[in-house]
């Protein structure tokens, strides 16, 4: 069995296909509980991270048989989480996912270790910065492309410059602009 990611409406799968898929479709035909069938982005361990990022995210259970928690010896509770989850083609957005708050945070925290670990590579450092970015609730994706690399290349900076001044502003403090700052002095 793929490692699978269930909840009320979507469930990540490695790949699905068989009994799984016969399952999904029988379910919606005889309004049964909503799923829908996610499949889990990256390869090896990055998709088990991301399978590990979710269950924190929304307080669910990886079924897997690494783990041997199969979904055969599972109760239909399990399967029933609440919140908000959007899918589209490309993309799975948790809203208001039902994990603790304090799970979540101890799980960042964690990230926040690894990225700080001078063994970690640039790659790796990357994925963990993605993964941070989407479990701290702020993430942004910002995908340019153009005609030629050297367009590419210009459409990136005029992306970088605006994001490194906000970094640099983030890290040394900043000041309303327009003379807002010498109105609230006076006031």
């Amino acid at each position: 069995m793929p490692p699978a990611f269930f909840f009320q409406v979507p469930c990540a799968y490695k790949d699905i296909d068989g009994e799984a898929l016969t399952a999904c479709i029988l379910n919606k035909l005889r309004d049964q509980p909503q799923v829908a069938a996610v499949k889990v982005p990256r390869f090896g361990d990055n998709r088990k991270f991301i399978l590990g990022d979710l269950t924190i995210l929304t307080g669910g259970m990886i079924f897997t048989d690494e783990l041997d928690v199969k979904l055969e010896k599972s109760s239909p509770d399990l399967l029933d989480l609440s919140g908000s989850i959007t899918i589209t083609k490309e993309d799975t957005v948790v809203f208001n996912g039902e994990g603790s708050k304090d799970a979540i945070q101890a799980h960042c925290e964690q990230i926040r270790t690894l990225l700080a670990d001078p063994s970690t590579s640039e790659y790796d450092k990357t994925k963990l910065q993605e993964r941070f970015a989407k479990l701290s609730e702020g993430a942004a994706v910002i995908k340019a492309g153009d005609g030629t690399d050297v367009d590419v290349g210009e459409k990136k900076d005029r992306y970088d410059y605006p994001l490194n001044a906000e970094r640099a502003a983030v890290e040394e403090g900043i000041l309303p602009g327009s003379g807002a700052a010498s109105l609230k002095a006076s006031l």
